[in-house]
């Protein structure tokens, strides 16, 4: 049952990374070929889409999808253990000290992920006209008195249709022009909540015994070891 929920887990950030990924190359893909083929007389079909501007947009909805990939991968590395770690101190202890240091190590991670979770909170928050929390580093309660933001547009990027639901409740009914920022900026607190869970969900297999560091990768040992396999068979 355990395992079945991990892979459901993964499939889910996976899905999110692949569709993004594909969006991105779609959009740069679209948009050279809108701004170098059809700059001046663009044809119906793109006019339909409401792509004859994306030279002016596409540039910035790349960036908020980079920064989406880049947050949503750092929780999910932590997840496959895909972080690069030094263990050479690790490796020089026994199993009991490598258990107590992985603890140690699990227990930083938490602590500090949960300060970035309240930080990317109290930055997203105002803009949903939703109250940030009170304490200098770590939540005492919410704001009484906060200022909602829930009207900031970004620069550029056209708000879609299927996003129209948003100005009821974030805009006071008034049609978006531009994206709201809150839904770019959502992925701060996703992300970061993403990243405490994996960490803790790291702390409990290191506790239980299942695992004894927090992150380790040997990628690039990985690699030179088939290389040096391949060469061989040669």
């Amino acid at each position: 049952m355990q395992d079945h929920q991990s892979s459901f887990g993964d499939r889910i950030e996976e899905t999110l990374i692949a569709v993004i990924l594909g969006l991105m190359t779609m959009v740069t893909f679209i948009n050279v070929i809108v701004r170098k083929l059809f700059a001046n007389d663009p044809p119906v079909f793109i006019e339909m889409l409401g792509l004859e501007n994306i030279g002016l947009w596409g540039g910035e909805l790349t960036v908020f999808m980079f920064g989406w990939l880049g947050l949503l991968g750092a929780s999910y590395a932590v997840k496959k253990g895909s972080h690069l770690g030094v263990d050479v101190l690790i490796n020089m202890v026994g199993a009991p000290a490598r258990r107590k240091m992985g603890i140690f190590a699990v227990a930083i991670c938490i602590i500090y992920s949960f300060l970035l979770l309240k930080g990317s909170w109290d930055y997203w928050a105002n803009f949903a006209n939703l109250p940030g929390t009170d304490g200098r580093w770590f939540p005492l309660g919410f704001e009484d008195k906060f200022r909602g933001k829930g009207w900031y547009e970004v620069e550029s990027v056209p708000n879609p249709a299927i996003f129209g639901f948003l100005e009821g409740m974030f805009n006071q009914g008034e049609v978006y022009e531009k994206l709201p920022r809150l839904v770019p900026y959502f992925v701060l607190p996703l992300s970061m909540a993403l990243l405490l869970f994996r960490f803790v969900e790291s702390g409990i297999k290191i506790w239980n015994g299942d695992i004894d560091r927090v992150v380790a990768s040997h990628e690039v040992e990985d690699e030179i070891e088939e290389l040096r396999k391949a060469e061989g068979e040669h």
